[in-house]
């Protein structure tokens, strides 16, 4: 049985969905999706309409309150909220870089002698493994991620997605069908266990949470300043009349709206306009600084540092915000590796991944690799003191290699004198 049919078979018999996908009818008419794309559990799930309001404080507050009510958390709102977030440029700019940073590291895994277990390796070598790694990390902030894995074709699996964090209560580990609903689905014990790995701790909300309240500050900022901009960085268009028919007034205003995307007015003969900017600090300094700064802010929160995204002022701290840096992707590569070791390859064992053993360990390979002339450097030395096989120099180079050169002996040098004059 398959993880729908088991996701299906645990709902109640008189619920529409049930009913629905028993009948091979689809859940969304609209969409025109097929029984066979009901596969997935994500389909399933009744995906509520992303709010893309604007969220204010005041908003973020109330989600985070429904997030944390004890009784029955909920977290859909403040997810929405951070889906906004993610679209600031910078907020995504930040967590991309520091996710690349782990994915684009070299490994292996290794028996229990600590020796390399080459086809265990080369099965993580595989495009689903590396979307994993990217999910898992992901929790660090959006919060919990639940994992679920497609049908497996040949070693390698068909798919691999995320459960929709709206439908995911981990304080219960739940999975919720619609977001109304006060019960759900175990993804902890049962069927539905088998195919899904939950990475994060249950009551994380994730560091998105954190950068909120600055997101939401500078995407107001923003939209102010293209206010700024409409008002005292376009001339506008004044037209001053007497006309008093309601027809010839209706005339000039679609000729100055016509006349561009420039604010205009319509005024009768007398009126004074003016408009007073505010003389107390410059617009680009209010407006631009804030920015900046909330973008440092946003920069501390995720990478530690600044300097890896914004300029810097000097090598030497730039080169001290780089180790900061170092020091993150460490860590979050030895959270992924407990995550690999403690529920990834137990998971693989079970689903027949006959390339794992039980004691098999995934590391970091963070052997250096040298530059060709310092490579060169260490062979010279090497044939200097030692005998070396040609093997060596065949696989270290892939060249062929025949023999060793022949050197031919240095003719001695003929002196003066000798024999003659005997």
């Amino acid at each position: 049985m398959n993880l729908s049919e088991s996701l299906i078979k645990f709902l109640p018999e008189g619920n529409s969905i049930r009913k629905n996908f028993e009948a091979g009818r689809l859940i969304n008419q609209a969409t025109g999706m097929s029984r066979k794309d009901l596969k997935s559990v994500l389909v399933k799930l009744v995906e509520s309409n992303r709010d893309l309001s604007r969220k204010d404080i005041l908003a973020w507050r109330s989600a985070l309150e429904a997030a944390l009510d004890f009784e029955k958390p909920r977290r859909a709102d403040l997810i929405y909220i951070y889906h906004d977030a993610i679209l600031d440029p910078h907020i995504f700019g930040a967590i991309r870089n520091r996710i690349l940073q782990t994915l684009q590291r070299k490994f292996k895994v290794i028996d229990q002698n600590g020796e390399e277990n080459v086809e265990a390796t080369l099965a993580l070598q595989k495009k689903w493994f590396r979307k994993f790694c990217h999910l898992a990390l992901k929790a660090e902030f959006w919060g919990t991620t639940l994992i679920q894995f497609g049908d497996l074709i040949e070693g390698k699996f068909v798919e691999i997605k995320e459960v929709p964090r709206p439908h995911v209560v981990p304080e219960f580990g739940i999975v919720i069908v619609e977001l109304g609903d006060d019960d759900g689905l175990s993804y902890r014990k049962g069927k539905l266990s088998e195919w899904v790995i939950e990475v994060g701790d249950p009551d994380n909300l994730g560091l998105l949470n954190r950068l909120i309240p600055d997101a939401i500050s500078k995407r107001n900022l923003k939209a102010f300043w293209d206010e700024f901009a409409e008002v005292f960085g376009m001339p506008i268009r004044i037209a001053k009349t007497s006309v008093k028919d309601k027809k010839e007034a209706s005339k000039i205003d679609s000729m100055l709206a016509d006349m561009g995307s420039n604010a205009w007015g319509r005024f009768a003969q007398g009126t004074d306009i003016e408009i007073l900017e505010s003389k107390k600090g410059d617009a680009f300094q209010v407006y631009d600084k804030r920015i900046e700064r909330a973008n440092s802010e946003i920069s501390k929160a995720i990478l530690g540092q600044t300097m890896t995204m914004d300029d810097g002022s000097s090598k030497s701290q730039a080169e001290v915000h780089l180790n900061v840096a170092d020091d993150i992707v460490e860590a979050d590569g030895v959270d992924l590796s407990y995550v690999i070791n403690d529920d990834l390859i137990p998971f693989l064992i079970k689903k027949g991944f006959t390339e794992f053993k039980e004691g098999d360990k995934f590391i970091w390979d963070d052997t250096k690799e040298l530059s060709l002339k310092e490579q060169m450097e260490i062979d010279q030395w090497l044939l200097e003191h030692f005998e070396i096989e040609e093997d060596y120099f065949k696989e270290k180079y892939n060249s062929r290699i025949i023999g060793l050169k022949k050197v031919e002996p240095a003719s001695p040098s003929t002196g003066g004198g000798g024999d003659e004059g005997k």
